[in-house]
């Protein structure tokens, strides 16, 4: 596993590149970047849907520091469900993947003080060519007529769940239908939170985690 992970994707399209807000809320990107994790490494063969929980499939390091520390999470701790580890890793994982991205040179951390004792951190982009290479993805995705690549669909499955159209600059007429094609690469891409027997082990996996992220937005932003 090389170059960006899926949470820091979602993490860089969600902030504003000039202001370095969060542009959702940020209990949606917290949930949405635990998912994305989980993803991943279903993703990469590393865990699978097992008896209602996440199992480990395979304990070998993805080279990934952030997902490395997950799956040696997942790998001594008890069995889960993937909506419980979705909810138990979202705290203080947005922290560290700016933090990575920081170090990265990919934002800047502008600590700034206000009412004189409160301080507040903005993340505006340094490094615009990595959030570029992104929005790229996307938008061929969107417009192609096509089903993309695997990562690049489980990108695009996130972003439908998480109703982040805004987020590409889309709204009105533009967001709904981008919304449809993104729900569109999700079936296609058997990402779409239903599972049949037929699924592979992975495909299952990663249907299973985008569902518990869907229910654990709702449940959050309390929608019934």
């Amino acid at each position: 596993m090389t170059g960006v992970a899926l949470a820091e994707e979602l993490l860089l399209l969600a902030y504003d590149d000039e202001t370095g807000k969060a542009t959702m809320p940020r209990i949606s990107l917290d949930l949405g970047m635990a998912a994305a994790v989980l993803v991943e490494l279903a993703l990469a063969g590393r865990i699978a849907y097992a008896d209602g929980n996440l199992a480990l499939l395979d304990p070998a390091p993805t080279g990934e520091p952030i997902a490395d520390e997950v799956l040696a999470r997942i790998a001594a701790d008890t069995p889960h469900t993937p909506s419980s580890w979705v909810q138990r890793l979202r705290h203080g994982l947005r922290d560290r993947i700016l933090g990575d991205l920081c170090g990265r040179g990919v934002v800047r951390d502008i600590d700034e003080t206000e009412l004189g004792f409160i301080h507040v951190h903005r993340y505006p982009v340094a490094d615009a060519s990595v959030e570029a290479d992104i929005r790229q993805r996307l938008a061929e995705a969107l417009i192609a007529g096509q089903l993309p690549d695997e990562r690049t669909a489980a990108l695009a499955t996130l972003v439908a769940v998480l109703r982040m159209e805004p987020a590409l600059g889309l709204t009105g007429t533009a967001a709904e239908e981008a919304g449809k094609r993104l729900e569109e690469i999700a079936t296609g891409a058997g990402f779409s939170g239903t599972v049949s027997l037929d699924d592979s082990v992975v495909r299952p996996s990663v249907s299973l985690v985008i569902a518990a992220l869907a229910q654990a937005i709702d449940a959050a932003l309390g929608k019934r």
